[in-house]
């Protein structure tokens, strides 16, 4: 018997965050271990009149991709797979991993290729979505792995998810209406500012905002969301910042990480480990060593980090930087291959100030 939850979750997806319709033609992924919530979705879409179909993924596969493919084969870019973001109306991925640590040991200059190779499918993704003509979401399945990772044991993780994700609400899509509301107004007060200046332990960093537009995230591209971004000047980042969490990207982590940025590029970066893997992730083309994202996470139900940058980049009280792509829909400019979310939290001797104002404190907005 499906876990009730599920199905509550399931319903949030299709209706809420992607808000599938007669004749939507939609992509389904996920891994073997999501098959519960792979199911419901795809039931729930047939109902709405969608034209709903999977890909299902079996665990390990990219591990031996980056083993054994060529150079001709780490560039090649799928004709498949470009018809498909082409033509898709929705997509939703399902986070729902075997082991969170199975590249660990891949060559990174083979990630970098790779990654790099598809950065055509990345931008047509990207523009298809600003231009609203592609709903996507973002959401996570219970396993055991990052269960582990989170120090949590199974059923744990599985209700600091529910609980996220607020499915516990009798009605969680007017919850997550009202989170929008509430962040509008800290949008809008952001959206009249030029400059944003951060200031914390081991940071000093600025980038200019001004004519970009800042998101309200409230459950359509991420779920659970808590969040509200932008994309800031390109060539306007000055200083440095020291990252409080260790950051995944491409099965990977990376710890303390710090960068120092000039006329908005990264120009020295450190890691206490994994320092060559994010010195290659910064190689990987011109745009992947400026920032394509600022963001504020909004979410204070969410408080514990737990090694999964879906969750943690929406902790109430800190901020997230992306080095690499930008959303075309904030005015961004940048692209790249590369969007590597970076945590730095602000909970403790925190402060940001736009255009000289002291607007965030300690982790919370001053409005």
């Amino acid at each position: 018997m499906i876990d009730q939850r599920l199905e509550k979750l399931a319903y949030i997806l299709v209706n809420h965050s992607l808000g599938i319709k007669k004749n939507d033609l939609f992509v389904i992924s996920g891994s073997h271990h999501a098959a519960p919530l792979i199911k419901e979705v795809y039931g729930q879409a047939l109902k709405k009149g969608a034209h709903p179909y999977t890909r299902v993924g079996i665990d390990g596969l990219a591990e031996t991709f980056y083993k054994n493919a060529s150079e001709r084969q780490l560039k090649f870019v799928s004709p498949i797979a470009k018809f498909e973001i082409k033509n898709i109306d929705a997509r939703l991925g399902i986070l729902s991993p075997d082991n969170t640590r199975s590249m660990t040991n891949v060559d990174p200059r083979k990630q970098a290729l790779s990654s790099s190779s598809q950065q055509e499918i990345h931008e047509i993704f990207l523009n298809r979505a600003a231009k609203k003509e592609l709903r996507w979401c973002l959401t996570q399945f219970p396993t055991n792995a990052s269960a582990q990772d989170a120090d949590m044991s199974l059923s744990e993780y599985e209700d600091f998810i529910f609980k996220a994700a607020h499915v516990d609400k009798k009605d969680p899509i007017g919850h997550w209406r009202k989170i929008y509301t509430e962040q509008e107004k800290i949008r809008k007060m952001l959206n009249q500012k030029k400059k944003i200046h951060v200031v914390a332990k081991d940071t000093d960093l600025t980038v200019l905002v001004k004519e970009r537009k800042w998101i309200n995230c409230y459950g359509k591209e991420n779920f659970p969301d808590g969040e509200v971004f932008t994309g800031p000047v390109e060539n306007s980042a000055e200083g440095n910042i020291s990252y409080s969490f260790p950051a995944s990207h491409g099965g990977r982590l990376v710890e303390n990480i710090k960068l120092w940025f000039k006329k908005g590029k990264v120009v020295k970066a450190k890691a206490s480990s994994g320092g060559k893997f994010l010195n290659s992730m910064l190689d990987m083309d011109q745009g992947s060593r400026k920032i394509g994202e600022f963001a504020f996470g909004t979410n204070y139900g969410i408080k514990k980090y737990t090694k999964n940058t879906l969750f943690d980049e929406k902790i109430g009280g800190t901020i997230h930087i992306a080095v690499g792509s930008g959303y075309p829909e904030t005015g961004s400019k940048n692209k790249s291959g590369l969007h590597w979310d970076m945590m730095c939290d602000l909970r403790k001797h925190g402060e940001v100030y736009a255009d000289n104002e002291l607007i965030y404190k300690n982790g919370k907005f001053l409005i």
